[in-house]
């Protein structure tokens, strides 16, 4: 495919696609030739219009499509570039494939069509007309008039497209459609950005002899699934600002009791273990002890010095009755970097500061580094494992993380 774009901008914006698929390669988003070329080679601002060039070719701006009702989360944007190229290189998509996209916007149909070739297939689909109009009018202007643009649900898939290669999703899913497994070919993949323990992660899945089994992941921030796979989290309030977020119905929190422990004075420890690839280290965390949750605080109470500053984008936090600790950091000063802590609230802090150095210091001991987790989905009717912390319960199956 070729830019038809004729304006003043074409050049700049020729421009701007070399130089992001140079910024991307540094990174390490891009990593093959084919991606490059197809990065390289959709206009992106023509999906983006009203955005300045510089902002639509900028690697880790995510442009709004449209905005979120009464100042909520926003309903559709064109992804980050650079978490595009990584689920696209991910994916693997090779030419002759057929690929099937929930969550359309276009620009990423776009580069799909440009892995597959004039040999493959490309569907992208979307609940809102809107959205579905809005990238079969982009798709055309920018010459892709073979992308097949549909409005449905993801939880129904596309029977009409299978056998599909790869599948994927560009919103955030709590859980995979039994429709994909069924619509998936023998050898094909998944590419799903899956939320678990209030987190999401785009994972690789393959298939194996229990369902499907990762073959790559990364953390990952999309804009929540519309329709029938649609879920609302729990979430407990303990104080102003302060809130937990818990995937696990099963997990008790006293709110209350967490509230007036808050408030006491706090201890800190430390775990002497480094403190990098929080990413990573947040996973070992949330699915290596059932009491685990996530803790969310707004910055007001953050500038209040209520909680750490660790607690804006949420950060891992061991509950014990009446008392938590979660994680924290401070330079080390012997070898540079960061050391991971704690802080601890309640009656009973050293008790579960401990618990939580020891967790800290496993994970730098045995699983310092990427790809460390093995994700394993079950669908139903298969009985999943026994329950522990890494199993996590979905309406259609279940998610097994482990640390071989």
């Amino acid at each position: 495919m070729t830019d038809v774009t004729t304006d003043n901008d074409a050049e700049e914006a020729a421009n701007l696609r070399a130089a992001l698929v140079r910024e991307l390669r540094e990174q390490g988003a891009i990593q093959s030739d084919a991606v490059a070329a197809a990065v390289a080679t959709v206009p992106r601002h023509l999906f983006t219009p009203g955005v300045p060039l510089e902002t639509a070719y900028a690697p880790d701006n995510a442009p709004v499509v449209k905005p979120g009702d009464n100042g909520g989360r926003h309903r559709s944007v064109v992804s980050a570039a650079h978490l595009q190229a990584t689920m696209l290189e991910a994916a693997e998509i090779k030419p002759g494939m057929h690929v099937c996209e929930y969550g359309s916007g276009g620009y990423n149909a776009a580069l799909i069509a440009e892995l597959v070739g004039d040999s493959g297939r490309v569907t992208t689909v979307d609940i809102d007309l809107d959205i579905v109009e809005r990238a079969r009018t982009f798709l055309d202007e920018a010459g892709y008039h073979h992308v097949n643009v549909v409005q449905g649900d993801a939880e129904r898939g596309v029977p009409e497209a299978a056998p599909l290669d790869r599948v994927i999703g560009t919103a955030g899913f709590w859980d995979i459609p039994p429709a994909w497994l069924e619509q998936l070919a023998d050898d094909g993949r998944i590419v799903v950005p899956l939320r678990f323990k209030g987190t999401t992660r785009w994972i690789v899945f393959a298939r194996d002899a229990s369902g499907l089994i990762s073959r790559n992941y990364g953390l990952c921030s999309f804009v929540p699934v519309q329709g029938a796979g649609t879920h609302t989290e729990r979430t407990v309030t303990i104080d102003d600002g302060v809130v937990v977020c818990l995937d696990d119905e099963d997990l008790n929190v006293d709110a209350e009791a967490l509230r007036r422990a808050l408030h006491l004075p706090r201890i800190e420890r430390w775990s002497g273990a480094v403190f990098d690839m929080p990413d990573e280290q947040t996973l070992f965390l949330l699915t290596s002890d059932s009491n685990m949750a996530l803790l969310h605080a707004d910055q007001a109470r953050i500038d209040q010095e209520l909680v750490a500053p660790s607690t804006a984008r949420g950060v891992p936090v061991l509950i014990s009755g009446d008392s938590f600790a979660y994680r924290t950091r401070r330079p080390d000063e012997q070898n540079g970097g960061f050391e991971s802590g704690v802080y601890a609230h309640g009656p009973s802090a050293e008790d579960v500061a401990a618990r939580y150095v020891e967790l800290l210091r496993q994970w730098a001991d045995k699983y310092h580094r990427r790809g460390a987790a093995s994700i394993q989905y079950i669908p139903k009717p298969a009985a999943p494992p026994t329950s522990s912390a890494g199993v996590i319960t979905k309406r259609h199956g279940t998610v097994v993380i482990t640390y071989p």
